[in-house]
C-alpha cells in the first residue's frame, strides 16, 4: 500500500507538471500574436539616451490565468546586447500585484523606459525575451523581435563647432582728445581779467594749442564754446551777459590760435557757441553736492517751480542762506567753457605689421593685440600674442588669445592651459569662461561645459553657438534652433533636423557656402526622411566624395535602412 501511494503521488505531480508546460509551451507558440506598438517604430537616440515607448496588446484566450510573465525589452547587436529594466504582467489567479491580463478578454500593457546609448546600437533588434512562470515551472520563451534600432542622428552633433572666443582689442586709429578750460567772470560782467588768463587750466589750453600746430600725427577738429550767466537777475539782462560772454570767450581763443599758428583756429566754421542765459541746471548740481544749510528746501523749491522768477523770488526770502549762496555758489555760475577738439592719427596697417615682425616692444598693448587681427596666419597670430603676453604679463586677453589659436590649430591640451592661466590672471572674465566651457565640451563633459557657459554672459555669438551645441547634447531641439539663430553652421542644420524642420534645415545647408562632407551628409538624411531620393543619392554621393569616412557611416545609419538593399546606395558606399 505503502509503495502504490507513493507512485499515485509521483503520477499526480508528472500529471501536474506537464499541464504547466503545457500551458507554458501554449503561450510560447502564441507570443506571435502578441502585438507591439513601438513609437517610434524605429528606435531613436536623444540626449544619449535611446527612450522606449511600448503599448503591448494580449489577444483573448491567449495569457493562461496561472502564468505570470516577467519580459525584459533588449537591444541585440553585434558584440552584445543592453537590456531595459524588466516589466511584469500575471494571468488571474495568480497572487501578486503585477498588471493582471484578463484569458478571455486579454489586456494591453504601456511600458516606457530608456537605456543609456552607444554606437553598437546603430544596426541593433529590438527583441522581447521572456521568462514565464505556472505553478513553479519556468520556461524562457523564443527571443521575439518587435522593432529595430536605433537612429543616431543626434549623436552627429560636431562638438569641434564650438567656438572660442577672442579677447578683443580696443584699438583705435583715430582717437577723439579735448582739452577744456573755463574763464570766471564777475557779477554782471563779461570782461576777461588777467587773473583768469593765468589759470593753470589756461595754460594748458595755450599748450594744447601749440601741440596740435606742432605735432605731425595730431590734426585740430574745432572748438566748442559755452557761456553761461547765473539765474539770478533779469532774464534779459543774463541773456545779454551770455551772449556777451560767448563772444569774448571765442575772439581770445580765436587771438590765441593766430599765435599758435594753429592751421583753422581763426575760421568762425570751426567753433560751435551756445549760451546759456540762466543755468538753473548747474545750479541745481553746485547746490547738490554743497553744504549750503537749507540746500533740501532749495532743491525742494526748484522741483516745485518751474518759472525762474518764481524760483529766484522764493530763493532770495531765505535771506541768510541766499546770501552764502551768492557767495558760494553764484559766481560759479559766471563762466564761458572753452574746449578745443582735436584727433590724434594713429599707426597705420602696415607699421603696424612692420613692428609687430620686427620690434613688438614699439607697440602699446592695444596696437599688438591689433596686430594680430591683421593676419590670418595662425602661427603669425600666434607669434604677436606670445609677444604680447611677454611683454605685458598681465594681460588676460594675450593669453586667453594664445589659447584660441592653439584651438584652432588643433591643440586642445595648449589651448586649455592658456584659458586656464588667463583665467588666474582675471577670474571672472566671459570669454575666459566661455574658452573653458569649449575646452569640457570637446573633452567630453557636457555638464561642466554648460557651468563655464552660464557665467559666460556677454561673450557673444560664440556663446550663443556654444549653447546651441549643449541644447543638442540635452535633446532640446527648439532651444538649440533659437541658440544658433541665423547661423549656418552644420550643427544648426542638425538642429532643424532633429526638431522635424526639414524646409528650415534645408534652407540652412543650402545657404552654408562650405565644402565638407558634413553639409551633405546632413542633406542625404532630409532627402530620406523626405522621401526625395534624388536628393539623397546626389547628398551622399557628395559627402563621400568629400570625406570617404560617410561611407561607412551610411552603410550602418538607420536613417538609410530602406536603401541598404538598394543597388544606387551600394554603389556609393561600396
Amino acid at each position: 500500500m505503502k509503495r502504490i501511494r507513493i507512485s499515485l503521488i509521483a503520477s499526480l505531480a508528472v500529471a501536474a507538471l506537464l499541464a504547466s508546460c503545457s500551458g507554458l509551451d501554449k503561450m510560447n507558440k502564441g507570443a506571435k500574436d502578441v502585438s507591439y506598438s513601438v513609437n517610434p517604430p524605429v528606435l531613436e537616440a536623444h540626449a544619449g539616451q535611446v527612450d522606449l515607448d511600448v503599448t503591448v496588446q494580449f489577444p483573448e484566450k491567449y495569457f493562461d490565468k496561472n502564468v505570470s510573465i516577467e519580459a525584459t525589452p533588449v537591444l541585440v547587436y553585434e558584440g552584445g546586447e543592453t537590456a531595459f529594466p524588466s516589466y511584469r504582467v500575471q494571468g488571474e489567479n495568480v497572487d501578486g500585484n503585477d498588471k493582471v491580463i484578463s484569458n478571455a478578454t486579454g489586456g494591453t500593457f504601456t511600458y516606457s523606459n530608456s537605456v543609456p546609448y552607444n554606437e553598437n546600437m546603430r544596426v541593433s533588434d529590438l527583441v522581447v525575451r521572456i521568462k514565464a512562470t505556472k505553478k513553479g515551472t519556468t520556461k524562457e520563451f523564443d527571443d521575439y523581435k518587435i522593432a529595430d534600432g536605433v537612429i543616431s542622428t543626434s549623436e552627429l552633433v560636431a562638438d569641434q563647432g564650438a567656438q572660442s572666443a577672442i579677447g578683443e582689442d580696443a584699438f583705435q586709429r583715430i582717437i577723439a582728445q579735448a582739452k577744456t578750460a573755463d574763464l570766471f567772470f564777475l557779477i554782471q560782467q563779461t570782461n576777461i581779467r588777467g587773473s583768469e588768463l593765468r589759470k593753470e587750466d589756461v595754460a594748458a589750453l595755450k599748450e594744447w594749442m601749440k601741440e596740435i600746430e606742432a605735432t605731425e600725427n595730431v590734426n585740430f577738429k574745432g572748438v566748442d564754446i559755452t557761456a553761461y550767466a547765473s539765474p539770478d537777475g533779469p532774464a534779459d539782462l543774463n541773456s545779454k551777459l551770455a551772449t556777451r560772454r560767448e563772444k569774448v570767450a571765442k575772439d581770445y581763443l580765436s587771438r590765441e590760435m593766430k599765435k599758435a599758428k594753429v592751421e583753422g583756429g581763426t575760421d568762425d566754421a570751426m567753433y560751435t557757441l551756445k549760451n546759456t542765459p540762466e543755468d538753473w541746471e548747474g545750479f541745481q548740481e553746485l547746490m547738490a553736492n554743497s553744504d549750503v544749510q537749507d540746500k533740501e528746501l532749495i532743491l525742494r523749491v526748484l522741483s516745485m517751480y518751474s518759472d525762474p522768477e518764481v524760483r529766484e523770488r522764493e530763493i532770495r526770502n531765505m535771506s541768510e542762506t541766499f546770501s552764502v549762496i551768492a557767495d558760494e555758489i553764484l559766481p560759479k555760475l559766471r563762466r564761458s567753457q572753452m574746449a578745443i577738439n582735436a584727433e590724434v592719427i594713429g599707426k597705420t596697417d602696415e607699421e603696424i605689421k612692420e613692428l609687430a615682425a620686427n620690434n613688438p616692444s614699439e607697440l602699446n598693448l592695444e596696437e599688438i593685440l591689433y596686430a594680430a587681427t591683421l593676419t590670418e596666419d595662425l602661427d603669425e597670430q600666434l607669434t604677436i600674442y606670445k609677444a604680447a603676453s611677454s611683454n605685458h604679463t598681465q594681460c588676460w586677453r594675450a593669453q586667453n588669445n594664445i589659447g584660441c589659436v592653439l584651438y584652432a590649430k588643433g591643440d586642445i591640451a595648449g589651448a586649455k592651459a592658456a584659458f586656464e592661466k588667463a583665467n588666474g590672471l582675471k577670474d571672472g572674465v566671459a570669454e575666459v569662461n566661455n574658452n573653458l566651457g569649449v575646452i569640457a565640451l570637446r573633452e567630453g563633459d557636457v555638464a561642466k561645459a554648460e557651468e563655464f557657459f552660464g557665467a559666460a554672459a556677454g561673450a557673444g555669438a560664440e556663446l550663443d553657438n556654444n549653447l546651441g551645441i549643449v541644447s543638442i547634447h540635452k535633446g532640446d531641439y527648439d532651444a538649440a534652433i533659437r541658440y544658433f539663430g541665423n547661423s549656418t553652421n552644420c550643427n544648426a542644420a542638425l538642429a532643424k533636423i532633429l526638431a522635424t524642420k526639414y524646409d528650415a534645415a534645408l534652407s540652412t545647408i543650402n545657404a552654408n557656402t562650405m565644402e565638407v562632407g558634413f553639409k551633405y551628409y546632413l542633406k542625404a538624411i532630409v532627402g530620406a526622411r523626405t522621401a526625395e531620393n534624388d536628393m539623397m543619392f546626389d547628398s551622399l554621393r557628395k559627402a563621400c566624395e568629400l570625406d570617404a569616412k560617410f561611407k561607412a557611416a551610411a552603410t550602418s545609419d538607420m536613417e538609410f535602412a530602406k536603401f541598404f538593399e538598394d543597388a544606387t546606395f551600394k554603389s556609393i558606399v561600396q
